[in-house]
């Protein structure tokens, strides 16, 4: 029996932006190299280098609600295309800059064009789906985005050691690649097939379902963003394994995402939100609850192995729940709200638990993550979805 069959019925879009976001993916490597491209390459401070990325995420942040609601009105393969375009023309532009608060300028810039494709591509795979095909969807797009950034990064690592201009050149041509494929195969954008008397939804921001269901959420990503923050201090610092074994650990969460993420959705296509949204939170809870004993390689892969089930199970099913809730007309302003849930946690997830590390120690951080991702999947397994755009308290 083949696991992959419940794929063959995808739309050819469908397969056509994840295609896009992979050649995008592979050559992303100038924001995993942002700090040092300033500090080594420009020979900034590690205080303005952070200046630098706190600019990049105030760029994400602002972005997030305002291009959802551009690609709902302007169509989201036409901004899904802008983004690519642009972001690619400014990866080109960025290392010529001359002066900070150009460069600061270009940065907020190349954020917010980054983030519009978000938004586009997610409402955009949305519409095209059938609604028992979504969670499997969402699990491609994710695969293609994992796969991508297995390779682009480790590119970029050994294009750094020449030129830090030419980790930015890569990744914008690649960008303008992925925009090419876009602008030469998909020419129409598909147009939504909405009832004659259709009314106009409602905006995200009154929605208290939607509202209910991303506030719970946030901190969940809070604590799984500590791969961000508190995770690289403890195994390397504290526990002295090396950055080395750091990176082996993204590998095997890579690696499981590439063999296991579609077909688990697929199987459990038919589970209720509610369930999958507890069980990916519980296993994330646990998986960095359990790193409070973890202190050899066997016991921090198997924890990884946990956050990393919790991860393929959450995200999709995230995705699935934000799309169920969204009105035709408003599926970029709904994806870009859950768009800025991720952005608001990995602004506050990995600094807010570096303060706690310091200020409590490590073992207090990881013990809070288990009680923060729990007690919020709890809130989240009440989620029951019901007519998109329309409010339902059961």
């Amino acid at each position: 029996m083949n696991p992959w069959k419940g794929l063959r019925g995808l739309p050819r879009e469908v397969w056509l932006v994840c295609a896009t976001t992979l050649i995008n993916r592979l050559g992303t490597m100038a924001l995993p190299f942002l700090v040092l491209y300033l500090t080594e390459g420009r020979r900034w401070t590690p205080g303005e280098a952070g200046y630098g990325m706190m600019v990049y995420g105030a760029g994400a942040l602002a972005a997030g609600p305002f291009s959802g609601r551009l690609a709902d009105r302007l169509g989201h393969v036409r901004v899904l295309k802008a983004s690519l375009w642009s972001s690619g023309v400014l990866l080109l532009v960025l290392p010529l800059a001359t002066t900070k608060p150009l460069l600061f300028a270009l940065i907020f810039l190349w954020a917010g064009l980054t983030q519009a494709f978000w938004p586009s591509a997610m409402a955009l795979l949305t519409g095209l789906a059938a609604p028992e095909q979504r969670k499997a969807v969402f699990a491609l797009h994710r695969l293609a985005v994992n796969l991508g950034m297995a390779v682009g990064p480790a590119l970029g690592g050994l294009i750094a050691h020449y030129s830090y201009g030419w980790v930015f050149w890569t990744d914008g041509l690649s960008t303008l690649a992925g925009a090419a494929m876009l602008t030469l195969v998909l020419k129409t954008p598909p147009a939504p097939s909405l009832p004659h008397d259709h009314a106009p939804g409602q905006s995200p921001w009154r929605d208290k379902r939607l509202l209910l269901l991303l506030l719970p959420f946030i901190p969940v990503l809070m604590v799984f963003f500590q791969i961000e923050g508190t995770l690289p201090l403890w195994v390397v610092r504290d526990l002295g394994l090396g950055s080395r074994f750091f990176g082996i650990l993204f590998t095997v969460n890579t690696l499981l995402i590439v063999v296991f993420e579609v077909t688990m959705n697929l199987a459990m296509a038919h589970w209720s939100h509610g369930r999958l949204l507890l069980l990916g939170s519980l296993c994330v809870a646990l998986g960095f609850g359990l790193t409070a004993w973890a202190t050899g390689h066997t016991t921090l892969i198997l924890t990884t192995l946990i956050w990393t089930l919790g991860e393929m199970i959450l995200f999709p099913a995230m995705s699935d729940a934000v799309a169920t809730l969204a009105p035709p007309d408003r599926r970029g302003e709904y994806m870009g709200l859950l768009s800025l849930s991720f952005a608001a946690a990995l602004a506050l997830g990995p600094w807010l638990g570096v303060l706690a590390y310091a200020k409590a120690g490590p073992r207090a951080v990881w013990f809070s993550t288990f009680v923060i991702a729990g007690g919020a999947g709890f809130l989240l397994a009440r989620f029951k979805s019901g007519k998109p755009g329309h409010l339902n308290p059961g």
